[in-house]
């Protein structure tokens, strides 16, 4: 029995320069030869096209010598295997996979002549009654088949796929077509989006969208990036964060508000970080941080049943994710005790700069307190929050828009949720009072003026006449989407979850 497949496995995924040229000449002498014989190779409609998930759904065993009823499918043929005057395939959609068989004598010497000349990556569309072989496969058996699209480059080898790793992202419809459980970590992101949207419309929020390109940057820390309007001649941004315009509608009376947005920071790419990305803020009136912590764990366990089915996510080597509620609750200064000891905040500047430096983080003399306790933070406390924790209680001057607690106002009622050594949502009691609102951001500009930031002394008037008018006490929350897909499917990159992420440009 003579086999064809995608090219057989090798060292290099990728083919040399002249085998690529070789077999596209090949393929592109068979299109012309298809558009000799009058055949389009890049065909039209396929009416009445059934996914193969449903036909394998809808099945039901003939008796013996029958064959099942007619169906018709579409998709690309994934591998052939010619047996003289038959010939087995396998064509593969979007839902699955299903085996064909392709016999001269049922479909004539023309149409399996047309057969035997189409290539593995093809696109076609076949109509034939269903059958199980004897070996328990469900096959189809070709009555008609459509050649869709050609397929000119020939598809990267069966069993390894694209194994350079930053091929599969700048190429990713081949990581797709090849990788199955690339397709679906991101088919399931799209359930995972379809879900969060079902259940915070279940919940009575209102579901907005706010400008994506901002006269101010402004709702977060963060480095934007800039461009120009000529129409205005101005100076504009894409947005680092939704918070000041979504809390413009709170004062407008929408009173449970969420957006799905991009968000852009021009900032560093890592594992976990892409200069694009998507988050969801949520805002609800008359909540407050409390009211987020119940959202965040209903949102969570709730999406995560629905789309994986458990709330015990391996991600392998040993680490599960384990959602189930209740889940851990700390204070900052309480899990910075842990990791720079228990006499941590009973240092003085000078010893806990020493502190520090033993415990091998980036700190000298001339840092301010704050600055040294929060690199004790994201170095040894954040990336050690494995399993979901709400850390709460967090100093003031690291979140100027959240309001203090009633009982310390060197600290805000919020929480930050750690799941994988990751923050995935933080959530505030949000800060009503806008005179306090405005000493605090007029404080955060002037520190950030004195570093350096060429945007410090531009403060949103606008925001502040908003609060002026009179916000309700709220509860806000921010969900890093993209991180909350790689905790739920399992994915240790952010870049595995995205479609296309940003890569290096190649020079």
């Amino acid at each position: 029995m003579s086999q064809e497949k995608c090219p057989a496995p090798a060292a290099k995924p990728e083919l040399p320069e002249q085998d690529m040229n070789n077999l596209m000449a090949q393929r592109m002498a068979k299109l012309r030869e298809l558009e000799a014989a009058g055949i389009d190779p890049y065909g039209s409609a396929f009416p009445g096209t059934e996914m193969i998930s449903d036909v394998r759904a809808n099945f039901t065993a003939p008796p013996e010598g029958e064959y099942g009823p007619e169906v018709t499918v579409a998709g690309r043929l994934m591998a052939k295997r010619g047996m003289g005057k038959s010939i087995f395939a396998d064509l593969k959609d979007s839902s699955g996979k299903i085996q064909l068989f392709v016999g001269r004598s049922e479909i004539g010497e023309e149409a399996f002549a047309l057969f035997r000349k189409l290539d593995i990556g093809d696109i076609v569309g076949i109509k034939g009654p269903t059958f199980v072989t004897r070996m328990g496969e469900l096959t189809i058996r070709v009555h008609e088949c459509t050649l869709l699209a050609k397929s000119l480059r020939p598809l990267p080898e069966k069993f390894h796929g694209l194994q350079d790793v930053e091929q599969r992202y700048r190429q990713r419809y081949l990581d797709l077509i090849t990788n199955e459980e690339s397709f679906r970590v991101l088919k399931l992101r799209s359930r995972i989006l379809t879900e969060i949207r079902n259940f915070m419309n279940d919940r009575g929020f209102l579901e907005v969208e706010t400008p994506m390109l901002q006269a101010l940057a402004g709702g977060a820390s963060a480095n934007p990036f800039t461009t120009y309007y000529e129409a205005l001649n101005s100076t504009m941004y894409m947005r680092i964060a939704p918070e000041l315009y979504l809390k413009r509608l709170l004062v407008g009376g929408f009173e449970k508000v969420y957006e799905l947005n991009r968000n852009f920071r021009n900032e560093g790419m890592d594992r976990r970080h892409n200069p694009e990305f998507t988050m969801m803020e949520v805002y609800q009136a008359y909540g407050d941080c409390r009211t987020m912590m119940e959202l965040i764990e209903s949102l969570i366990t709730t999406v995560a049943m629905k789309t994986v089915g458990t709330l015990k996510i391996d991600h392998g080597n040993g680490k599960v994710i384990d959602l189930t509620l209740p889940w851990r609750r700390a204070t900052y200064n309480e899990l910075c005790e842990e990791k720079g000891g228990a006499d941590w905040f009973r240092l003085t500047p000078e010893e806990r700069i020493r502190r520090g430096q033993e415990l091998k983080l980036d700190v000298h003399a001339g840092m301010s307190d704050l600055d040294v306790t929060n690199e004790l933070y994201e170095k040894l406390v954040e990336p050690t929050l494995i399993q979901p924790t709400f850390v709460t209680r967090i100093p003031v001057e690291l979140l100027p828009l959240a309001k203090a607690c009633a009982d310390d106002p060197a600290h805000v009622d919020v929480f930050e949720l750690g799941i994988n050594g990751v923050e995935v949502a933080p959530a505030y009691s949000e800060l009503n009072n806008p005179v306090i609102q405005r000493k605090r951001l007029m404080e955060q500009f002037e520190k950030n003026r004195q570093e350096g930031d060429k945007l410090s002394d531009k403060v949103d008037e606008d925001f502040l006449v908003a609060l002026e008018h009179g916000m309700p006490p709220a509860g806000g929350m921010g969900v890093g989407i993209d991180r909350l897909v790689m905790i739920l499917t399992g994915a240790e990159a952010i870049r595995d979850v995205i479609l296309f992420p940003q890569m290096r440009i190649r020079k």
